[in-house]
C-alpha cells in the first residue's frame, strides 16, 4: 500500500488530478454499468419468484376443489366435436398453433400431441383451459427443455370424456 502512496505522491500535480479523475470515472463506470443493472436484475428475479410462489400457493389452495369437481362437467357443444378439432382450435387460440407439430390417436378417446419450443406458462394455461372448458384431461406428459429459458418440447397424451 505504501508503494502506491509513494507512486501517487511522486506524480506531478497535473498527473495527480488526472489519476483522481480517472479513479472517480472508473468507480462511476463500475457502479452504473455493472452494479446497478445487476441489482435491478436481482430485484426483478425476486419479484418474479414471489409472484410465482403466490401462484403456487393459490394453485395448491384450489386443487381440492378442482379434484372434487372432476370430469363431471356439463355437456357442451364443444364436447360433441372431435377431440382433434378441439385440441387444434384451442391450441391456436392459446397461441400454441406454431408449436403444435403433430397429433395422432392414442387408444379409445385419446390423442397424443407433440409441441416443440412451446412457452411453458402458455402450455400450462392451455392445458388448464382444456380441462375447465372441455373436460379434457392430461393422461401423461413428457417435458424437456427446448433451449432458451421458458421454452419446452412436450409430448402429451390427452383424454376426452368417455
Amino acid at each position: 500500500m505504501q508503494a502506491l502512496v509513494d507512486w501517487f505522491q511522486g506524480l506531478s500535480a497535473r498527473d495527480r488530478k488526472l489519476a483522481i479523475v480517472g479513479a472517480v470515472g472508473l468507480v462511476l463506470l463500475l457502479v452504473f454499468v455493472v452494479l446497478l443493472p445487476l441489482d435491478r436484475s436481482v430485484s426483478r428475479s425476486h419479484e418474479r419468484l414471489a409472484h410465482k410462489q403466490a401462484d403456487l400457493v393459490w394453485m395448491r389452495s384450489v386443487t381440492p376443489q378442482l379434484a372434487a369437481a372432476g370430469p363431471q362437467l356439463a355437456a357442451s357443444p364443444a364436447n360433441a366435436r372431435s377431440l382433434i378439432v378441439v385440441i387444434d382450435n384451442s391450441a391456436r387460440e392459446a397461441g400454441l398453433g406454431s408449436a403444435l407439430t403433430s397429433s395422432e390417436p392414442s387408444g379409445q378417446g385419446g390423442l397424443r400431441v407433440r409441441l416443440d419450443k412451446a412457452p411453458f406458462d402458455i402450455l400450462v394455461g392451455w392445458l388448464a383451459r382444456l380441462a375447465d372448458q372441455n373436460g379434457i384431461r392430461v393422461e401423461s406428459a413428457s417435458l424437456d427443455s427446448a433451449g432458451p429459458p421458458g421454452l419446452v418440447n412436450a409430448g402429451i397424451v390427452l383424454r376426452g370424456r368417455p
